[in-house]
């Protein structure tokens, strides 16, 4: 992962809402759909497709369209390759 990538990824795990979402696919394992999400938490729509679209354009989640939904799948390779990032800070 090059600066600029662990950067984006950076911003995007810097609003807590984010996270929020992201702890819920540990819990689910799969995928989620928005509709999912949105039930889970206590945000309006328009926010939560907010934070969707900053978490896929990190390349944390993976959209998938599926008829007239989406669903999201965690980026497993992103997340291993931000925390490698961090080891290697580390030393």
């Amino acid at each position: 992962m090059d600066s600029k990538k662990f950067e984006k990824v950076s911003r995007a795990l810097s609003d807590p809402n984010r996270i929020v979402i992201l702890q819920k696919f540990k819990k689910k394992k799969d995928c989620l759909y928005c509709s999912e999400i949105h039930d889970m938490l206590d945000l309006a729509q328009p926010s939560i497709s907010h934070h969707l679209k900053q978490l896929v354009d990190a390349d944390l989640l993976l959209p998938e369209k599926e008829g007239r939904n989406l669903k999201y799948q965690l980026n497993e390779a992103v997340v291993n390759d931000y925390i490698a990032f961090l080891n290697a800070l580390k030393g």
